[in-house]
């Protein structure tokens, strides 16, 4: 017998990538994260002129930093998560590595209103490779690019703060407000993640 053309449809639920695999949300912040301190580490940031270097994004173009005119946000984290796969191990128990899904869908939700306050552009910013942001950017519907600074150029330069895990550099999280090339403004620590870019709106606003 051959079978009718209709019994060889996959069910559509088959069709679902199976890929949701973690054992927790990675789009929430759990309950009881350790707080980070302020450790001095950006005391140095004000003021400083950013280098010219290009950045690759992941609309796939180099960004100098340096070279762009009005005020640009820039939010630096340390890596963001995917669905289907786990967080390092002890990652909960780095005082502000959790957060970095959750402060960039901050960022997409309050980009328009960034615009508005002056942001004439906003940026992310880490140390994992366009590829892997690329992803994160094109699921988490951000409406900027991710900058990728896989070879620590950005991080020697202005001497960000850094951690290792896993075999990674990580940088730690903060926000500068860049002005015309010149760091005008920083955020470190940041905590909690989720709330840092209401906070930028209320200084840019303040800062008009």
């Amino acid at each position: 017998l051959i079978p009718h053309p209709s019994s060889l449809i996959p069910h559509p639920s088959s069709l679902i990538p199976r890929t949701n695999v973690r054992s927790d949300n990675l789009y929430e912040l759990p309950p009881g994260l350790p707080v980070p301190v302020d450790d001095g580490a950006c005391d140095h940031l004000a003021g400083l002129r950013l280098p010219r270097l290009a950045l690759v994004s992941t609309a796939g173009r180099g960004v100098d930093l340096s070279a762009l005119a009005g005020r640009t946000v820039l939010y630096c984290y340390p890596r963001t998560g995917r669905p289907d796969q786990e967080v390092p191990a002890g990652w909960n128990e780095i005082p502000g590595a959790r957060g970095c899904t959750p402060q960039s869908c901050a960022f997409r939700d309050h980009f328009e209103e960034l615009r508005r306050a002056g942001a004439a552009q906003v940026f992310g910013l880490s140390t994992q490779d366009t590829g892997y942001q690329r992803e994160a950017a094109e699921r988490l519907h951000l409406p900027f690019e991710l900058l990728s600074d896989a070879r620590l150029e950005l991080v020697k330069a202005l001497k960000l703060p850094t951690f290792e895990v896993a075999g990674m550099t990580l940088i730690k999280r903060l926000t500068l407000i860049v002005r015309d090339g010149v760091i005008e403004k920083v955020f470190y620590p940041v905590f909690p993640p989720d709330e840092n870019a209401g906070e930028v709106v209320r200084w840019l606003k303040g800062a008009r």
